[in-house]
């Protein structure tokens, strides 16, 4: 086979504006991970008006499942893919192939076992996640089927991050779309036609993700594309650079478990059933943003790591400093959207009692603040991860969804109740952007020609 025409579609990276490429790469990678969140939100709005708050609130406190889900496949997704696009950069086709059938091999064995681990153990994970006796029969009808189909899940999200890299990123945004449409007409029969409950909003959602998996195989008959399944054999030290690089994408998804499971268990704590409705509500919104902002990343992954590869720095740079800007933009548009419209977005979601709409509503217009800094943080994750700075992306992630979240959980709402919970994330993602920016301070000093690039990435 001609390799040089393989990746024919690749080669616009290196010849079309940087604004083209980027706009290119980010529309359908935000249109796809929007899509994707709409399956969550989706499961939430058909559930609370089908089974009521209660249901909607034990769905929630089964959605790290889903968020250990996909942060596995983001884990060797972007990982291998880091890797698979400086080799399609330095025109390598043939180790670019080999590391994608390596990591699709990863990802399937790994999701089986671990899926097979925790079904032993569902109902105590149930209790660990946050389920209390009012909650607990939902959660563990959700998780089950999870837990035997999530394979579907990681398979798909695996196969779009390839997909994109190789320079597809509408087929792979075409394969959201097909899921979300799936996923919203199965859940109404599941739900109002053949009342299977939750474990039909979860079935829903496994068949869904099965057929945009399916779609997505299609890129791989093309005669144009450099990406092929090969024969590959395990490679220790090839695993262990993409558990290494996608470690980052890995604690980010499993931060949103964290986040989930220390709100809801703080809102047991200082609200009980109604603050954990309450925070359900909010955390479908979240769920979106976080989409959002993973899109992002999605997009300039593989342009960073294609760059890379090719060494075209100036257009590395470039890349970056666009990314912030729309980071930052989006997060205030966003932002100001939830001071105006709090009452309408809760309302979204069906009739509550007075008291989880109030609480949902004033968690809305302080939560939606942090939205001001997590755009720019998902972004600089991405740049770090993409050029070997793993320890820097792998403390943004920890800290803005686990140390710092989890600190200020335990303590500010001693002092404003409910209020302290919801403000626990945009102190988190505020300290944090403060950490990245003096991080980019100081190696501005130490190496000059790389560390003002990014330095002006956030200045500029």
């Amino acid at each position: 086979m001609n390799t040089n025409q393989d990746h024919n579609q690749l080669l616009s990276l290196e010849t079309d504006s940087v604004g083209k490429v980027f706009v290119r790469y980010l529309v359908p990678s935000v249109i796809g991970m929007l899509m994707m969140s709409v399956n969550v939100v989706v499961d939430g709005i058909f559930v609370g008006q089908r089974l009521g708050e209660v249901a909607l609130a034990g769905v929630n406190v089964a959605f790290p499942l889903f968020s250990i889900y996909f942060a596995l496949s983001l884990w060797i997704g972007i990982g291998g893919a880091t890797i698979c696009s400086r080799h399609l950069g330095a025109k390598q086709i043939k180790e670019a192939r080999s590391v994608f059938t390596h990591s699709l091999t990863l990802i399937f064995g790994l999701t089986l076992l671990l899926a097979a681990l925790a079904f032993l153990f569902r109902e105590p994970l149930a209790v660990f996640l946050g389920a209390n006796d009012d909650t607990l029969p939902y959660v563990k009808e959700y998780m089950n089927v999870l837990l035997v189909g999530g394979f579907a899940i990681t398979v798909q999200n695996t196969f779009s991050v390839f997909v994109r890299n190789d320079g597809n990123p509408n087929l792979a945004m075409m394969s959201l779309l097909v899921t979300a449409f799936f996923n919203i007409v199965l859940n109404y029969v599941f739900l109002f036609v053949l009342d299977y409950g939750v474990a039909g909003s979860a079935l829903a959602l496994v068949i869904a993700a099965t057929l945009g998996a399916i779609v997505l195989s299609l890129h791989f008959v093309r005669k144009d594309t450099a990406l092929r399944f090969a024969v590959s054999r395990f490679s220790r030290e090839l695993a262990k650079e993409t558990f290494t690089i996608g470690f980052p994408s890995f604690v980010a998804e499993i931060g949103i478990a964290v986040f989930t499971a220390g709100y809801n268990m703080a809102m047991v704590r200082w609200a009980g059933t109604v603050g954990v409705s309450a925070f359900s509500i909010l955390n479908y919104i979240h769920s979106v943003m976080l989409m959002t902002f993973l899109g992002m990343g999605s997009a300039i992954q593989p342009l960073i790591s294609y760059y890379r590869g090719a060494k075209l720095v100036e257009r590395q740079k470039a890349t970056m400093r666009i990314a912030v800007r729309t980071a930052f933009g989006t997060g205030l548009v966003v932002f100001l959207i939830g001071l105006v419209a709090a009452h309408g977005i809760v309302a979204a979601f069906g009739s509550f009692a007075e008291e989880v709409q109030e609480l949902a509503v004033t968690g809305i217009r302080l939560f939606f603040a942090g939205y001001l800094f997590m755009g720019i943080n998902f972004v600089m994750m991405t740049y770090f991860q993409a050029t070997d700075q793993v320890r820097m992306a792998t403390w943004i992630t920890v800290a803005r969804e686990m140390l710092l979240m989890v600190a200020i959980l335990l303590t500010l709402p001693h002092w404003l109740g409910t209020s302290g919970i919801w403000l626990a994330i945009p102190l988190s993602e505020l300290i944090v952007l403060l950490t990245v920016y003096a991080y980019v301070r100081r190696r501005s000093r130490s190496l000059p020609a790389t560390g003002s690039s990014v330095r002006g990435k956030l200045e500029g």
